[in-house]
């Protein structure tokens, strides 16, 4: 029997476990089956508590909806701080967190979480790419995982399964592909964007890691102070804090936003469908 805690940061759902003891193992299919949205808890991707290897308080795995391992992700590390704080009896102010992006550092304020993230690379501007035929100008950045951004006039009106999946996909951006995020300026300091993430193959209600690249990459072409608020389709507003070093770098990069838990309950093993993948070590 598997406990499992369902948590969701802005509208971004996650199924999450704790797997402190390394004897949790599941398949690439058993993640899969346990994200679906009908025959399963349903979720945006799954979150694992492992032992610390390398000096932090602990070890966060991030897998996608189609089971599919990722480095990092804002909304699912803002959740993983309060699951750590909540075993820990809630007497934690601050944690740190390994991720295959880096050291993750969080702080607790009531229900919400502030992450310290690691710094952006890779900033590209202007690239002018056709998606699905339409010529757009993209941005692009690396906040933990891959992102690209496309300024919008009407955000309500986006198509975005279909843009989204034409930037996920294009040749410009493979081998690994990258999330993408739709994005309109409603002041100076604040934004609205709507992201369509790799690995859930659809959008989301909210995507931290694209929360921050939107924001770097609207400051980059305008200047725009920081913090810059974020609303996000799932009816939140979240605050990324900065500070620039130098054009295209990026230091101090906080996310601030809810965690909040749903619902828990216990799965049984037979309710996944049987597979004859490899098993991923230790979730």
């Amino acid at each position: 029997m598997v406990n499992f805690w369902k948590m969701n940061g802005a509208g971004n759902d996650f199924v999450v476990l704790d797997n402190r003891d390394n004897t949790l193992s599941l398949t690439k299919a058993e993640i899969a089956a346990m994200c679906h949205r009908q025959r399963g808890i349903g979720a945006d991707g799954l979150l694992a508590v492992e032992p610390a290897r390398n000096g932090a308080d602990f070890r966060m795995r991030y897998y996608n909806a189609d089971g599919g391992e990722a480095e990092m992700c804002g909304n699912g590390a803002r959740c993983f701080a309060r699951f750590v704080n909540f075993l820990e009896g809630g007497a934690l102010a601050r944690t740190s967190f390994e991720t295959i992006a880096g050291v993750i550092q969080a702080e607790f304020a009531g229900d919400q979480v502030r992450l310290q993230l690691s710094t952006p690379f890779d900033l590209k501007l202007n690239q002018s790419l056709e998606l699905d035929g339409v010529p757009h100008l993209v941005h692009s950045v690396n906040t933990g995982v891959p992102h690209a951004v496309v300024f919008v006039d009407d955000l309500a009106g986006v198509d975005v399964r279909r843009f989204g999946a034409a930037t996920r996909y294009h040749a410009h951006f493979s081998p690994a592909g990258t999330n993408a995020n739709f994005v309109t300026a409603l002041a100076p300091d604040h934004i609205a964007i709507r992201t369509y993430e790799r690995g859930v193959e659809d959008e989301t209600l909210a995507c931290g890691t694209g929360m921050v690249a939107s924001a770097i990459i609207h400051h980059e072409l305008t200047g725009a102070p920081s913090p810059i608020r974020v609303d996000v389709a799932g009816g939140d507003t979240l605050e990324i804090g900065f500070t620039r070093t130098a054009p295209g770098v990026y230091t101090d990069v906080t996310l601030l936003g809810p965690a909040d838990f749903t619902f828990s309950g216990t799965l049984s093993p037979l309710s996944f469908h049987p597979s004859q993948e490899t098993a991923l070590p230790h979730v």
